[in-house]
């Protein structure tokens, strides 16, 4: 019996490993970033909020949580709606102290006309990265090859300049500022306090403390989380609601 203990016990530290979210560096599949470093790079931008341009690199974000956002290009279409959707939440992400880089392929001088004249652009307060050579989406692997341009890539640095989440679309869909805002406050909560956020946990409910019950948890999550706990009624309602509209 005290060989099986120490078994488990064994067994539980390596569970602890893979979901505590201190994160390092790890090697992944290619094209996953995910625990992986920051890319190193450097590249002009357009600064909205001064109206100048600026050099940046992943010097800038070491230390810091950022978010890193690619989208296809200027002068589009779907493009406009996320960058003014990311602007819109920007106090927020400030207060969380993350800070926003937009990139494309287009030049420095693309981004300040595209900035000047989109109405939804009035009063931007982000830097847009210039990658003309493309050579900034390919170290993030999100380059459209034949046709040289970024897909919706979005990626969440941490501190340790390591990438804890990333997320790539196709053009034709933008991504939701709501949700990701979720996201950098989960993964900044389990990165200050080692434990895990179960799914759609949200600010004031239950978190999973894998830093200190990792034993008696396993098997038994249900004695710590609930479906309610999970997906509320309000949630439920508004996927309904999400459903019924679609459908018309």
């Amino acid at each position: 019996m005290a060989c099986d203990k120490e078994v488990s016990a064994s067994e539980n530290k390596k569970t602890q490993k893979k979901e505590n979210p201190v994160m390092e560096e790890v090697k992944t599949q290619e094209g996953v970033l995910v625990l992986k470093k920051m890319p190193e790079f450097k590249a002009e931008a357009y600064d909205a909020a001064t109206g100048h341009y600026c050099e940046v690199s992943s010097e800038d974000y070491k230390g810091k949580w950022t978010v890193i956002c690619f989208y296809p290009a200027d002068f589009t279409f779907v493009c406009p709606t996320e960058i003014a959707a990311m602007n819109a939440a920007y106090p927020l992400l400030q207060e969380l102290g993350v800070e926003v880089l937009a990139v494309s392929t287009d030049t420095k001088f693309s981004h300040k006309r595209f900035v000047e004249t989109e109405p939804l652009l009035k009063d931007l307060k982000l830097k847009i990265a210039a990658d003309p050579t493309t050579e900034l989406s390919r170290k993030f692997g999100v380059l459209i090859e034949d046709a040289g341009i970024a897909l919706r890539g979005r990626f969440l640095i941490n501190p340790d300049g390591v990438i804890v989440a990333q997320e790539v679309q196709a053009p034709p869909v933008g991504r939701s500022v709501k949700e990701f805002l979720r996201q950098i406050i989960a993964h900044q909560h389990a990165h200050k306090t080692g434990e895990v956020c179960p799914a759609n946990w949200k600010p004031g409910k239950k978190t999973l403390p894998v830093n200190t019950d990792v034993e008696p948890m396993t098997g038994n999550v249900g004695k710590y989380v609930s479906l309610e706990d999970l997906i509320d009624e309000n949630d439920v309602k508004e996927m309904e609601e999400m459903v019924k509209a679609f459908k018309g």
